[in-house]
């Protein structure tokens, strides 16, 4: 081969290089992109009550009100106690703001301790079911007339990890939360996450659940899992370009590190014998 014929070698060789390499930095978008087959349509509600189950270790605010408020005092105990104290009456007291909120702990036998009643049965019953309760236990033991109760959550949070912006726990002051919705407040899944296969882990009643959700399909918005419930954490997959690419500069780094120390030295002997 002439020495005329060396640089078209060259620029094909190039250009070959050039070509590899943008044919393996192609991705397919439709696994970057959320429902890729949701059409213009209205979506049919989620036939479910999404209203969350008491558990054991959660931590309710419960106000009790009537006509006379005075009556009702005794009930609602101020959230000024210490952070992280318990009082004699089963409250337990959360961190994290200018005021710490009293609430009551449901223990490991799955009730609270209500003042002036004593223990009541919480776990396994909704908010409303342990409202009617507590209301009905006021009214039979004549203690208020006419008295409504309202319960909270004070430990509504869920947790979200893996290829996202920003991990995060998740703290839920309207008590209703969907899957995207946390995504969102962790800064959405990056290009490096799997969104064909989301895992979501789940207790109730004792036992842990794992379940997979697919956001490239849109049947995600009709799932029992779209809504999630307290203390669910949802992790993301790095997909095979986040671990190839992780495999690969554990490669390259030490090979690249050899040969700038090999560099450096013929430098050095090059600077000695001159």
């Amino acid at each position: 081969m002439s020495l005329n014929g060396k640089p078209d070698l060259i620029r094909k060789t190039l250009l070959l290089a050039v070509l590899c390499y943008l044919l393996s930095a192609c991705a397919n978008t439709r696994q970057a992109a959320y429902f890729n087959n949701l059409n213009d349509t209205a979506l049919a509600a989620l036939k479910m009550d999404f209203e969350p189950v008491i558990q054991k270790n959660d931590i309710l605010q419960i106000n009790v009100s009537c006509l006379n408020p005075a009556d009702a005092a005794m009930y609602n105990l101020p959230n000024t106690f210490t952070p992280g104290a318990s009082t004699g009456a089963g409250m337990v007291t959360l961190s994290g703001g200018a005021n710490p909120a009293a609430g009551f702990l449901v223990n490991q036998q799955g009730y609270i301790q209500y003042p002036v009643l004593g223990p009541i049965k919480a776990d396994g019953l909704t908010k409303s079911a342990l409202s009617d309760t507590i209301q009905n236990k006021l009214t039979a033991r004549q203690l208020l007339v006419d008295p409504v109760v309202s319960i909270r959550f004070l430990n509504y949070r869920v947790t979200v990890l893996g290829e996202v912006a920003r991990p995060a726990v998740v703290n839920v002051s309207s008590e209703k939360i969907s899957i995207l919705e946390a995504l969102g407040m962790a800064g959405d899944i990056t290009i490096y996450g799997k969104k064909e296969n989301v895992l979501l882990i789940r207790e109730e009643n004792g036992q842990r659940t794992s379940h997979r959700l697919n956001l490239n399909d849109a049947a995600v918005l009709s799932s029992p899992y779209f809504y999630l419930k307290p203390n669910d954490v949802v992790y993301v997959e790095p997909n095979k370009s986040k671990v190839a690419g992780a495999d690969r500069s554990r490669q390259v780094l030490p090979v690249v590190l050899s040969g700038l120390s090999l560099l450096v030295i013929i430098l050095d002997r090059l600077v000695v014998n001159r």
